[in-house]
């Protein structure tokens, strides 16, 4: 178990870029990068310096833009791939090929002897240009892929001594914890390398599946901000954080928390969405309470209904009060915030009057804050 020894590799300016609505500039793509780096995750994914001359050309920009975070690139498992990454000077090389019988069919057309062929010549000529950049290998569409294929290529490729880095990448997301636990464990154990797990979103597993690959002994985890990539994305920053934060606060503590609000808005706005309203930690109903008995007792204690604290990522609680559900608790803490010290009887019947109301429509705070006013005015 490594929650308290994992790096995140933040992807948000290589998967994150095959957003449907995500189109970064080189300004924006420091912005992204100096904020990443202000928060503390480890290393920085950016897009292939073979995609577009752009994309080069902001990579050596980033690499040469002095943040502690290391800079990686994601290629194809082909020498001219690798020959072009080495030359931007980023600190390592993602180096990934399909082994699911799709891919193997409908994208580059090999064999398993041939994948093991390819990668050994990739990998061996990587470490002889550049004996001391971290490399990672890693296999496309894991989880569809047969595991006895899958250990011949790993195994292969471990056995070189020649890769800092495995990795898993669940593409489709297709797989359960179970599997994925299952896959980094044997990779654990079979090679003793760092593990890296990058997992996609489509079924709604995605952080799951990453504290299951920590679980078992993984070292990375691959992130974007707001889940953003292709089709629906992989595992959120925020999401991530956030589960490991509620297993133990210290997992998360060499991250700047109170940087994430302002992170997720920077990523909303570049690519012109909206935070969902349940998004981790920052969405609009993250830190809300609205009914009477939720509202009586977080105002008592908040860790009766609040796994996370607002105040560590540098937000608020706020109680909703002008709705049918609304307890006198809540009216009262509102009283108290307006100066007013009103005994519980006057408390309870104001709430009798901001239910009966909201039956037909819900109140605003400033309707509320005047009803108070009203009855402490006499």
């Amino acid at each position: 178990m490594t929650f308290d020894r994992y790096s995140i590799i933040e992807s948000t300016l290589r998967e994150g870029e095959q957003f449907s609505t995500a189109s970064f500039s080189t300004s924006q793509k420091l912005d992204i990068a100096g904020l990443l780096d202000e928060f503390g995750v480890e290393m920085i994914e950016m897009t292939s310096p073979s995609a577009s001359p752009q994309s080069e050309a902001d990579i050596r920009t980033v690499v040469q833009s002095g943040l502690r975070a290391r800079i990686l690139t994601h290629i194809r498992c082909n020498r001219d791939d690798a020959i072009r990454a080495l030359d931007t000077g980023v600190h390592g090389l993602d180096i990934v090929i399909g082994t699911s019988p799709q891919l193997m069919r409908h994208s580059h057309g090999k064999s398993i002897a041939q994948i093991i062929d390819v990668a050994l010549e990739v990998v061996s000529f990587v470490r002889q240009q550049s004996p001391d950049i971290v490399l990672r290998f890693s296999t496309e569409d894991t989880f569809r892929s047969r595991e006895s294929d899958l250990l011949r290529v790993y195994l292969a490729v471990a056995d070189t001594g020649m890769v800092n880095r495995l990795g898993v990448a669940d593409t489709v997301g297709v797989a359960t914890p179970t599997q994925v636990h299952s896959m980094v464990h044997q990779l654990v154990r079979l090679t003793g390398l760092d593990i890296e797990f990058h997992g996609h979103n489509d079924s709604g597993c995605a952080i799951a599946n990453a504290c299951a690959a920590l679980e078992a002994g993984a070292t990375h985890i691959d992130t974007t901000v707001l889940g953003i990539g292709e089709r629906n994305g992989i595992t959120p920053l925020g999401g991530l954080i956030a589960r490991l934060y509620t297993l133990n606060r210290t997992y998360v503590s060499k991250y700047n928390l109170t940087l994430l609000p302002r992170i997720d808005r920077l990523i909303a706005d570049l690519c012109q969405i909206e935070i969902p309203f349940s998004n981790y930690i920052t969405g609009a109903s993250a830190f809300i309470h609205k009914a009477g008995i939720h509202a009586k007792a977080v105002l008592a204690n908040p860790d009766t209904y609040e796994i996370l604290k607002p105040e560590d990522f540098g937000l608020n609680r706020e109680i909703a009060i002008g709705h049918r559900l609304t307890g006198w608790n809540a009216i009262r803490e509102r009283s108290l915030a307006l100066g007013l010290h009103l005994n519980e009887n006057v408390l309870r019947a104001v709430t009798q009057t901001v239910k009966k109301r909201a039956d037909v429509k819900a109140l605003t705070l400033s309707e509320v804050d005047a009803l108070l006013m009203e009855v402490a005015n006499g």
